[in-house]
């Protein structure tokens, strides 16, 4: 049994020293590093094993693939924004505005179009019923985007459509995400391949075993119809988001219909994405007036909503939209209303939340009442008990599962997207934002929010200490483990 003894020995030595090494030898959060160190030395081996999957990385490859894609569109829609009329809403070029105004173009790659028509979808019902009136109206092109694209009810319709449209004619391309797609087999995308449409699984997707890489998704939602009606926010393609999941119940999101220069933004997103996933040369989109049409105030000016489009991924070295995000919420004076299914903020967050509370600003975040992943909801129960404590207003929402990630600050700013309040969404997804810059569609946002404020409750310091011991015990393990939930 000696050697039985020298062999554990030499192990646990040896997994030590890798846990040591794999963890310090690449550039992370504190937070992060520590909660791997826990894993990969509470979990010899499995840990490691965990690490390889998980734990690494996005593929240099991959990085290469994304970062050198060109940005094909943004000509035209600086054309389109110098074409726009100038009956815009004065608190689109406040001086607080600008700030965050330049914060997300720096590069020039997110302009702010100020031409734009916006409407705001809250239910799967009317959300799903409008984008299919779209896809049936498109005339030239049809391109989407989705995390989760699941095979069942509403997800045959939305595919059986698209076989459709791609049978009269219409260019009919899919993005999707093979991890959170996984109902949706090869074979099930194939009925669309055969009939005209193009299907790519996003570039991180390529390989996911043999490259150790599974951690990095496509998180966006996107659909761009004719270059000139567009779709993002939090919704996918499923039933459960249209409340037809017993697990989660009634499904509340929050999705925004554009049509304006917006729009050749999202189309830019996906055009990028597209060419940074193909595998043949003869797949590359390349500039083409049908993708981006010129948009005159004939066919597109309908509105005066000036927007923002940001997208973010691990391809960039600084979470550039955590930082934007963190710097238009730091522009708060007067209220600063968050909804979001996860709340697990990295410290810079957390930390900005307890400062815009502390300034005296009306600082409310809403979160679900129910779990969709055991760990993530306890560490974001942590958190909210923790931000009560400083100050913050938390709201449980009720009526079924909140799934929106909304952000609205003070009456001039507001934003829709897919990134929650969670590291994954900082650090690790692929993201996309819309950001207002308008009154009155900042208003419109508050008004849903007081609405769901009625279906919640509020968090009291009264209903935490009444919290058992082994579930603060979960709360606080779980978010030990946040950064790498």
């Amino acid at each position: 049994m000696i050697w039985w003894h020298d062999f554990i020995r030499i192990i646990f030595i040896t997994n030590t020293i890798l846990a040591f090494y794999i963890v310090f030898h690449r550039k992370r959060s504190v937070s992060t590093t520590w909660a791997w160190l826990i894993i990969l030395l509470i979990l010899p081996v499995v840990g490691i094993t965990l690490y390889a999957f998980f734990g690494r990385g996005i593929s240099q490859e991959n990085i290469f693939a994304i970062n050198k894609q060109k940005h094909i569109g943004l000509h035209n829609v600086q054309e389109s924004i110098t074409e726009a009329p100038k009956h815009v809403s004065p608190s689109d070029t406040s001086s607080a505005g600008e700030i965050a105004i330049r914060f997300f173009n720096q590069d020039d790659e997110s302009p702010l179009t100020k031409n734009n028509n916006v409407e705001l979808y809250t239910e799967g019902e009317t959300f799903f019923h409008d984008m299919l009136k779209d896809i049936v109206r498109a005339k030239e092109t049809i391109n989407i985007e989705f995390y989760t694209f699941y095979s069942d009810n509403i997800g045959n319709r939305v595919l059986q459509l698209l076989i459709k449209k791609a049978q009269q004619g219409v260019k009919v391309r899919v993005i999707y995400d093979a991890w959170g797609s996984m109902g949706a087999t090869k074979a099930w995308f194939d009925q669309l391949r055969d009939a005209g449409g193009e299907v790519l699984p996003f570039i991180t997707s390529k390989n996911m075993i043999t490259r150790y890489r599974i951690n990095y998704h496509l998180h966006r939602k996107i659909v761009v119809i004719d270059g000139k009606i567009s779709w993002t926010g939090g919704f996918n393609i499923g039933d459960q988001y249209l409340g037809k999941k017993k697990k989660f119940g009634h499904w509340r999101d929050s999705q925004v219909r554009i049509v304006g220069s917006a729009s050749l933004l999202l189309q830019e997103r996906f055009v990028m994405d597209w060419n940074a996933s193909v595998k043949e040369a003869d797949q590359i989109i390349r500039f083409n007036s049908t993708l981006f049409p010129d948009l005159d105030e004939t066919n597109i000016h309908q509105g005066d909503i000036a927007t923002q489009i940001v997208s973010d991924g691990p391809d960039r070295y600084t979470p550039y939209m955590r930082n934007g995000m963190m710097r238009l919420m730091l522009l708060a004076r007067k209220r600063l209303w968050i909804q979001t299914p996860y709340l697990i903020p990295d410290d810079a967050v957390f930390a900005a939340w307890q400062t815009i509370a502390a300034s005296g600003v009306d600082v409310r975040i809403m979160i679900p009442c129910k779990p969709d992943h055991p760990f993530i909801y306890r560490a974001t129960q942590w958190y909210a008990n923790e931000l009560t404590r400083c100050g913050v207003k938390i709201y449980i929402y009720e009526d079924g599962f909140l799934h929106a990630k909304t952000t609205i600050i003070d009456d001039k700013f507001s934003s829709v997207g897919s990134m929650n309040q969670d590291y994954r969404s900082y650090d690790l997804n692929f993201e996309d934002n819309a950001i207002f810059y308008d009154k009155d569609f900042n208003e419109k946002m508050a008004q849903v929010f007081e609405e769901d404020m009625k279906k919640s409750h509020l968090l009291t310091p009264e209903e935490i200490k009444k919290q058992g011991r082994l579930l603060r015990t979960l709360q606080s393990f779980s978010r030990m483990l946040s950064p790498i939930l």
